[in-house]
Formats: structure tokens, sequence, C-alpha cells
């Protein structure tokens, strides 16, 4: 008799002996343990509103269960979902119906069951921002190269930091690639890393790209998997939008406890760096621009903060990648703001893969002082191009020490508020001494950088005979 035969005479024998075993393989269900592959994330977190993002196993129905209470014995539940393999089963959950300033527990369920990947993990914890201007404090850094660093003990300090938010500024991946299955991958293999996951769980995640992320290294409007990197994105981070109707990307504005945020997409619509460094030459686009000067005189933030994956200063060469080779729409921006009486704008990046801390001194022009804060990277190589390069005005040194992240405390209670930029390291010690702003300072026609220059910084311009050599002969 056939082996197959014999197997099967022999489990229908079982069967018909044992009543219970027939019933168990007739249920029998060939789909494995339904779970969760990735997350959950918690993207934007509102004051009565947030998002989880989870990714599943497989075509199941999920939802998150929430409560104030960790035992969860009056939880509430966001609308069922069915993962759908033509979204890599990727999901946004939104609870709603939360109060502010509270601390929420939740978790997921798959297929009406908690995730069995996260028994003796969760429950999972949120707190909503308060409504009214408040303290907070937001970490954020760049460049997260997984496949060269598949360790990344940074992420502990920036959890012990305890951030209320965090920013990626770009190059959150190295994906560099053109084909947007290897682009997914790498975001997934980033999720993937233990010493992150009740992070990304537990703490609002926002994310604008940078080129890697973008897909190809320094690309720019002309890139042919543009709109392939752009739906990935927009599948993997949970932003609380993209673009506009009639002009697709990856930015958008977030406002909290009294600060606006406006991340800023300098990929899709960016002319290449190598054009001529003339009048026309665009990073943001037509569109992207007036939108960012447009929520700029709307806002009544006393803070307004730009979040560029490009370096707003002047430290690379004209033709490099950053910010320097589009001056002349960096400074009709500037300008504007200052025509406009638009105070509190600062200035955050990413990229350098060294830590900086610079100011564009735009109260030499009748404005007011324009302090970049520059994190890079949370997990890839330093460098010392720093030692070449000429940013406008050092605030801090530039530390290339080790890996970094930022953090960015405002208080928005005081009658003056102020926000406060420090650079940590991998153990979380401060690389040097923070650097303070009150949104006072930050008013045209007022000139506040040379109280905030470090001893280094301050002997400089002064050997420079007030930085005509150091600066360069048509600047301050």
């Amino acid at each position: 008799m056939p082996l197959l035969d014999r197997r099967t005479l022999i489990g229908t024998g079982l069967a018909a002996a044992t009543p219970g075993l027939a019933l168990a393989q007739s249920n029998l269900d060939w789909v494995g343990i339904k779970r969760l592959m990735q997350g959950p994330v918690l993207g934007w977190c509102a004051t009565e509103s947030a998002a989880v993002w989870t990714r599943s196993s497989g075509a199941w129905p999920v939802c998150v269960e929430f409560d104030l209470d960790p035992l969860f014995p009056d939880p509430r539940r966001t609308t069922v979902q069915l993962a759908d393999a033509a979204e890599d089963f990727v999901q946004v959950h939104r609870l709603e119906g939360l109060k502010p300033g509270r601390t929420y527990a939740y978790r997921v369920l798959v297929d009406g069951k908690i995730n069995p990947d996260d028994q003796g993990l969760e429950p999972y914890r949120l707190t909503t921002p308060a409504g009214a201007p408040a303290r907070f404090r937001l970490a954020f850094g760049s460049c997260a190269r997984r496949a060269r660093y598949p360790v990344q003990p940074i992420w502990r300090a920036v959890e012990t930091a305890r951030p209320d938010l965090f920013i990626w500024a770009g190059d959150a991946v190295y994906a560099d690639s053109l084909d947007p299955h290897i682009l997914a991958e790498e975001y997934r293999r980033q999720r993937d890393l233990p010493e992150i996951r009740r992070f990304m769980a537990e703490t609002p995640q926002f994310c604008i790209w940078d080129d890697h992320d973008y897909g190809l290294n320094d690309q720019d409007r002309r890139h042919p998997g543009k709109v392939a990197a752009l739906e990935t994105f927009r599948r993997y981070w949970p932003n609380p939008a993209a673009g506009l109707p009639e002009a697709p990307g990856a930015f958008f504005q977030w406002s909290q406890g009294g600060v606006d945020f406006f991340f800023l997409d300098v990929r899709y619509y960016r002319d290449p760096n190598q054009d001529p460094n003339i009048a026309g030459k665009t990073m943001l686009g037509a569109v992207q621009r007036d939108w960012l000067l447009s929520g700029l005189k709307a806002s009544q933030a006393p803070f307004k903060v730009l979040v560029s994956g490009s370096g707003w200063n002047d430290g690379k060469v004209e033709g490099a990648d950053s910010w320097a080779s589009f001056t002349h729409e960096r400074d009709a921006i500037f300008d504007a703001v200052m025509a406009a009486d638009v105070a509190g704008v600062v200035l955050l990046s990413g990229d350098t893969h060294f830590g900086e801390m610079n100011c564009l001194p735009w109260s030499e022009r009748g404005g007011y002082d324009l302090y970049e804060f520059v994190s890079s990277p949370l997990a890839q190589d330093t460098v010392d191009l720093y030692l070449t390069g000429r940013p406008v005005m050092r605030v801090r040194q530039a530390f290339s020490a080790d890996v970094n992240f930022g953090v960015v405390d405002f208080d928005m209670t005081l009658p003056d508020p102020t926000v406060r930029f420090e650079l940590r390291d991998e153990g979380g010690q401060a690389a040097w001494p923070a650097v303070v702003v009150k949104a006072s300072e930050l008013h045209p026609g007022v000139k506040s950088w040379p109280g905030k220059l470090d001893a280094i910084s301050s002997r400089r311009w002064a050997a420079a005979g007030r930085g005509q050599d150091y600066f360069g002969s048509a600047r301050p």
C-alpha cells in the first residue's frame, strides 16, 4: 500500500475512534498565527484623537482597544478594518473621543484577540497633549542606516529623554532603490529593531523625507520613481497629512502646545542642485512655497518651526545637496517673512552626519536672527566635513564625536515663551551647553546672536575682524 494511503487510513481510523480529533481536523484553519508583523506605531496624537499604525501578517480584521484604566474595565475600540494585501496589510486606526492631557492604555486586537506577540508587553500607553499653551519636549534626528547599523543603542537614550513627540528629519531609512518594495522593506527592517519598538508605540512619530528615503542619493524632481516612493512613504508614515490635492508631496503642518510646525518636502519639486543658483531655481516648488508663506503669515504661534531634510545654512559649497545651492529661494522666503512681520521662525534640519547649531543673522538685514538646529546621524557614520564648510555663523561648534539626537524644549506658559536647544550623544549626554531663545528675540529689528555664541565662535568672530574673513566678505 502506498505511504500516502496508509497515512490517510490511519488518520481516518483515529478520527473515527476520537470524535474530538475529527472535529478539530474539520475545523483546521490553514492560515498560521494571526498577528502583527510591525507596529503598533503611534502617529499624530491630538487633544481628542490619535492615530496608530499597524501591519498585520495577513488579511485579518484589526482594531485598537483603549481605556484610561490599563486593566481595560470599560474599553472602547476603533473601527474594525480588514487588512488588505494591496496596501501591504498596513492600516491606520483612529482613536476618537479622547480627553486632553490624559494617558490612555491601548492594545491591538487581531481578529478579536490581543496580538500574540504583544502579550506580556502590552498595554502600550499614549498621552494626549494639553489644549492650552504648554511646556513640552520634542526630540529629533536624521540618518538611520539599518543595513550598516543593525543595532542602534541611541534609541534607549532618546526614550530616556521622554520627548512628547519625535521628528524624523530625513533619511529615516536608506533605501537607495527605484523599487518601492525595497523601500518598504527598509521601513520594516528599521521598525523591527527591538530597541525602538516600545518607543515608536508610545511616542508620537512625525516624519519628513530626504534623499535616501525619497529613493536615490541627492535626487530631485527628475527621480523616475518618486510617485511610487511617495505612495510608500504615505503608507508607512501616519502623518496628519501629505501635500495638497493640487500638489502631491510629503509636506504638512502640525500644531501642538502653542507651537506651529511646518514639515517641508525638499525633494519632490526640487530643481537639480547643479543648476545655476539664480532667481527661479526652486527646492519647494511654487505651490508648496506659497503654502508655506500663507501658513506662516496666518500663524499666531510665538514659535513657527520649519523642518527641512536639507540643511538651511551655507556650510556646503554651491552645487552641493543643501539650501546653499538654493539661496535665492531661501533668502526670498526669509525676506518675505521679515517683510510681513512674521515673528518666531526657527529652523530644524538633518543630513550633515554631524550635529550643529547655526545662525542666519537676518538682523543684519533688518529682520531677526534665524537659528538652525541640526541633528545627524542617529545611526550612520559621522564625518568631519564641517572642517571645510563655513556656515554663515556657528553658535555652537560642530559635533562629530558620536551619533546624536536633538532635544528641543518649549515653555509656552511663560509671558515670554522660550525654546531651548540641546544636542545629546548616544549615551544621552549633552554635547555642548544648551541654547535658549526667547520669543521676544525673534521679531524684526531685534539682534540676539551676540549673546548666543560659544567662546570659540566669539573668539573667531573677534579675530576675523567682525567676520570679514571668517564668514565671507559679504557676511557679518
